[in-house]
Parts: C-alpha cells; structure tokens; sequence
C-alpha cells in the first residue's frame, strides 16, 4: 500500500522519510519520549535513520504498520502515531507529542482522524489504545479521542526489558458513527 496524506483542521499526517529524519531524532531525545514509550534508549541517530528509511515505508508495503508524522503548516513536526495491525480487524494505536506541542489537542485531533481513515480505509473494526500504568498524558488523548478504558493488564508492557503493567482501552466505529464491516453482538449485562 502506498502511504497516504490525511489533512486536519490543523495539521497534516504524513509517513516520515529521509527528509524527517533529523527532526525525529531531535524529537526522541525527550526523557519523557524515552520513558513512556518502547523507542530504544538511548536513542541513536541510527535509530531514526532506521525508522524514517526503513520501518515506516516496510510497514506501509507491507500492510503491517501505518505510521504518520504530524506536521504543522510550515513542515514542523509535532508527533508521531502508528497503527500497527494485531490481528485480521483490530488494530493497535501508539502516538508521542514533542514537548513543544504538548496540551494543544493535536494528538486527540490526530486520533480521531487516523482512526476514522483506519475504520473506513483499512476495514478495522476495533482500535486498540495500550499504555503503561501511570502514563497520564496518553490516558488523557485516548479518553479525548473516544476510546473506552477496559482495564489493566499485568506485565503485558514490555518497556526496554522489563515487564509493565499497562491500561488498555478501545475505540470501536459506532462510538465515531461509522458502520463496521463485520456484525456485533455486546454482551448483555447480568439481569438482577
């Protein structure tokens, strides 16, 4: 598949490149970057050049993962979001804001809009929103996106080799309006 271009109100979601790489690079300096998200640490400039030349245009071939930077008019990048595939309809979202851009709703935008093209573009069904206990900012985008938070799950975060537990919550199409591509039946709740 070839990578596509998803414009907001405000920014523009693109595949990074060669191009991009310097200013990811800059970008995964941020303590914060390193410590809530599984990015190497520290972070090499070979690690953004493998990821901007490598990771990003295998997954968009290859179906596997759709990586977009977040570009502000004028080509400043102010994050990154990725929707890597599970399983046949599900999805998985990850995102991080630089420090800069942090508090001005562009990750909440930027989730809405690639989950709207993933549900309608790529026939996913459900989205999946994981982050590790304690990551506050990240809750905070996915419940400002729409996503419902189903819980906890006990070591299933794997951060830099040590084992986490981590929230997990979903986005499903109804809760944006849109249909699925498969039925679904919720379970219904225990009668008292």
């Amino acid at each position: 598949m070839e990578p596509v271009t998803i414009p907001t109100a405000r920014l523009r979601l693109r595949a990074v490149g060669p191009d991009d790489t310097d200013a990811v690079y800059a970008a995964c300096q941020d303590p914060d970057i390193q410590r809530w998200t599984t990015i190497p640490t520290p972070y090499l400039p070979e690690h953004a050049r493998n990821f901007t030349e490598h990771d990003v245009p295998e997954g968009w071939a290859n179906g596997s993962m759709f990586t977009f930077g977040l570009f502000l008019p004028g080509r400043e990048l102010t994050g990154m979001l990725g929707i890597s595939m599970r399983s046949l309809g599900v999805g998985e979202i990850g995102f991080w804001t630089t420090p800069r851009h942090r508090g001005n709703g562009y990750m909440t935008e930027a989730t809405r809009a690639a989950a709207r093209w993933a549900f309608h573009h790529q026939c996913i069904d459900r989205l999946e929103w994981r982050a590790e206990v304690g990551n506050t900012a990240s809750r905070a985008v996915a419940e400002g996106a729409g996503f419902t938070l189903e819980g906890t799950l006990r070591a299933a975060l794997n951060n830099n080799g040590v084992r986490r537990d981590c929230w997990v919550g979903s986005l499903l199409p109804s809760d944006l309006g849109l249909p699925s591509t498969a039925p679904y039946l919720p379970a219904r709740a225990p009668s008292t």
